[in-house]
């Protein structure tokens, strides 16, 4: 369905249980410069970028015009955008980005902080000399949108897609019902580090495999395509998994996000392991933003634009004209 900022939406149970191609040109940002702004245009295919700390990042570009970066969520690829890449790259340029140790990205053994892969994601647009840029973030990678907004302000952005991450993912201590959901919580502090131990122990996949068939996706998605799914999610090793969710999980991000002021679309589901409410708040917070929020029979869990692609890319394209 489509939401506004306002209105009561379902809360599905399973939101407790938390509680292509030939390879490019590696393009490097050398230590102490400023920008490499003098590189080839991207081609489509896939291609590296080498952060000034050394780490290759991995990415898939598809289609020519007004670039629209997506920044894939916490343990997830940029393949997880196949859709994307194919379905709407007729009118944009789509890159679709790796963050270090996801995907085919370098796996390093440090670096697994939000800051960091905002700071990343503002090398990669650098190296590339992409400007103008329509940046999407899906679950986490909403979180490194809202840090690189604070470290870098809108620099080279036009636009924001922000997808179903809410603004803190463990609740404080004392909050009421309506703060945690408000905040998207999905941890209090002891459920998070448990979480973020079981993933880096002897069961880390197991874990996510859990993950995978309770949490994330609705009852519609095909089984067979969740194996690809699990496969995708173990490319970031369980332990440097289990970090990342710690720092991901502890940043709250409401005072940041009510200083955006480009232009915003805001996507949830109704099945989401993300209480909808989390992605109203958001949407009240950025002035003339747009929220939509995907029924559960639409395909709205928290992957909506992997189970309903076509609604999804419709109304992105929608969005960015």
């Amino acid at each position: 369905m489509t939401g506004d900022n306002h209105g009561n939406l379902p809360e599905p149970s399973r939101r407790s249980f938390l509680k292509a191609s030939a390879a490019g040109a590696v393009l490097t940002l050398g230590a102490g410069c400023a920008a490499t702004e003098h590189v080839q245009p991207v081609a489509s295919g896939d291609g590296y970028v080498t952060t000034r700390d050394g780490v290759r990042l991995h990415y898939i570009a598809r289609g020519s015009g007004k670039p629209l970066v997506l920044i894939p969520g916490w343990s997830q690829t940029a393949a997880m955008f196949q859709d994307q890449l194919s379905g709407l790259s007729s009118r944009y340029r789509v890159i679709a980005l790796d963050m270090r140790g996801h995907g085919e990205s370098d796996k390093p053994a440090g670096g697994y902080r939000i800051a960091r892969l905002a700071q990343d994601t503002h090398e990669v647009l650098m190296a590339l000399g992409l400007r103008d840029v329509a940046l999407g973030g899906h679950s986490m990678g909403c979180s490194v949108i809202w840090s690189y907004f604070e470290h870098f302000g809108a620099d080279r952005l036009s636009r924001l897609v922000l997808i179903d991450q809410g603004a803190c993912a463990i609740a404080w201590p004392g909050w009421s019902d309506e703060e945690k959901a408000d905040a998207g919580a999905l941890f209090d502090p002891k459920s998070a580090y448990d979480t973020a131990a079981a993933l880096a122990g002897a069961d880390g996949a197991k874990v996510t495999e859990n993950f995978l068939n309770t949490a994330f996706f609705t009852k519609q998605f095909p089984r067979d395509r969740l194996a690809w799914v699990l496969a995708e999610n173990l490319k970031l090793p369980r332990e440097h998994a289990a970090k990342l969710l710690v720092d991901h999980g502890a940043k709250d991000w409401r005072d940041i996000i009510h200083r955006i002021t480009l232009p915003t679309l805001v996507v949830g589901g109704a099945a989401s392991l993300f209480n909808p409410k989390s992605q109203q708040w958001i949407a009240r917070q950025i002035s003339g933003s747009r929220v939509e929020i995907f029924d559960e029979r639409d395909g709205g869990s928290h992957f909506m634009f992997m189970e309903n692609p076509t609604k999804f890319n419709r109304l992105v394209t929608e969005f960015l004209g």
